[in-house]
């Protein structure tokens, strides 16, 4: 029987990087957490312990260090570019990079109406993501959101669903509708502007979820996608994940007093998951 070796790659995870964008009014500052991945000739590293063609995981977190001072001044997006650059022209071992980013949502302080020069408020857990991997003949980037929690009290229904002998769940015409979207968009043409291709499609799903006078979490999720790929021609694909936040209603009736669709128990387990990919026919 013969034995070998199959893919495989390597790399540093959850590189933790801060910097301050010193501009002369103010300070920007930017938190970010860092994947890389490295595909390549490390055959003889496995087979034979042989670490030559090894870079070590602690050079590539270095890596992102060093190269962040000149290189991370604008989008992720465009400083993942430079990484995977870098490691597949620097390392001729190296075949494919593959640079995961995830940034953290913080604003300047809004203090009497002007935004602070250097002091920030945290935008929750919600973060801006992107994964750009490049070989030798291609480069493909993907930007997206995840942990963003978002909620409308009214505009959502659930009826008319299959019924069987274990169903308890009662139909309503007017619900919470809550979830924290996971989102992830494929570029089919590299825009000039990441960060303003990033706001006006955020901006536009959120609009989408709102406005949506949804029959389904599936019908909602359908309906923020196909939105985005009418209005960014540059954007390939789009992939939402929504687990539903039930907030379920809470029976007052038990104590004689009216149920009208104000108190309701929030719950994290169980959920439900709903996820899709929209594209273009």
């Amino acid at each position: 029987m013969k034995i070998r070796l199959g893919e495989n790659c390597y790399g540093k995870n959850a590189v933790q990087l801060s910097k301050i964008i010193r501009r002369p009014a103010y300070h920007e500052f930017r938190q970010i957490s860092v994947n890389v991945s490295l595909k390549g000739d490390f055959e003889e590293a496995h087979t034979l312990g042989d670490n030559a063609k090894i870079l070590p995981t602690d050079t590539q977190k270095n890596t992102v260090y060093a190269l962040a001072r000149d290189h991370f001044k604008t989008s992720i997006e465009d400083f993942a570019l430079h990484l995977v650059h870098h490691f597949v022209t620097t390392q001729p071992q190296v075949s494919e990079a593959t640079v995961e980013i995830a940034e953290h949502a913080y604003h300047r302080l809004l203090l009497d109406g002007a935004e602070h020069p250097h002091a920030y408020i945290s935008g929750g857990q919600e973060k801006h993501t992107t994964l750009v991997r490049k070989d030798a003949e291609s480069i493909s980037v993907s930007s997206g959101i995840s942990d963003l929690l978002i909620l409308k009290t009214t505009d959502s229904a659930f009826e008319k669903y299959i019924k069987d002998q274990y169903t308890t769940l009662k139909e309503t015409s007017d619900r919470i509708l809550a979830t924290k979207c996971t989102v992830s968009w494929m570029y089919d043409k590299l825009p000039a502007d990441y960060s303003q291709q990033f706001d006006s499609i955020r901006e536009l799903l959120l609009r989408t979820f709102a406005g949506h006078k949804s029959l389904s979490v599936q019908q909602t999720l359908f309906a923020m996608g196909r939105a985005v790929l009418e209005a960014h021609a540059g954007v390939k694909e789009i992939s939402l994940e929504m687990p539903n936040k039930h907030h379920i209603p809470f029976n007052l009736e038990q104590f004689n007093i009216p149920h009208e669709n104000e108190i309701f128990i929030a719950t994290d387990e169980p959920y439900g998951l709903i996820s899709a990919t929209v594209l273009r026919d």
